[in-house]
């Protein structure tokens, strides 16, 4: 594809799938390069309704194609949450500090083979009216009692994928891009693309 339009103000989310798409794409526009555009209220029931939503506000305003992506972090001892409330479980306005700060706070009774846990993504790229590729990846694993790494965004710090023993916030990024959620979904995503899908 020539151009896609990254429907987030994520610059962590922005990065990773201008990494992890660079194969499929040519070049990449975020909406720092159109900052007239308003996303829409993440207000869906799903990651998959809020990708959605994003990606028809942005390919509606500029006519490009637009990828929009939604993902969270469901913890099993906390009934899945945060899930596709986590970019605001400590408030609508909250620092990854904040949310990693509360998740701790939630989790502190909790004994480590309790705290189970995924990271979800879907990624929804519409190109046109009626022409929308679903993709969606899922990242097992469990949270620390503690933070370890500066990499990453979000809860990285505090997530150990499965059969790893660095976190998402100690791993370097091509080894996280192959295992993580969003890797997941963009691989499947990127094979689309490249086969004409």
């Amino acid at each position: 594809m020539d151009v896609v339009v990254l429907a987030t103000r994520n610059e962590g989310k922005a990065r990773e799938l201008r990494r992890l798409l660079e194969s499929a794409v040519e070049r990449f526009e975020t909406l720092q390069d159109h900052p007239e555009i308003t996303l829409p209220p993440e207000t869906g029931s799903s990651y998959r309704e809020n990708a959605l939503a994003k990606a028809l506000a942005v390919n509606e305003a500029l006519g490009l194609p637009a990828l929009g992506d939604d993902s969270g972090l469901e913890v099993d001892a906390l009934d899945r949450a945060p899930g596709i409330y986590s970019a605001r479980f400590a408030g609508e306005d909250a620092t990854d500090a904040a949310n990693n700060a509360l998740m701790l706070q939630k989790l502190a009774k909790v004994p480590s083979e309790q705290r189970t846990a995924r990271y979800h993504c879907a990624l929804v790229l519409v190109r046109g009216k009626d022409d929308a590729l679903e993709v969606e990846g899922i990242c097992e694993g469990r949270i620390l009692d503690a933070p370890r790494g500066t990499g990453g965004f979000g809860y990285d710090p505090l997530f150990l994928p499965e059969g790893e023993t660095l976190t998402f916030g100690e791993l370097p990024s091509s080894r996280k891009d192959g295992i993580s959620h969003r890797g997941r979904a963009a691989a499947v995503l990127g094979r689309a693309i490249r086969h004409g899908d």
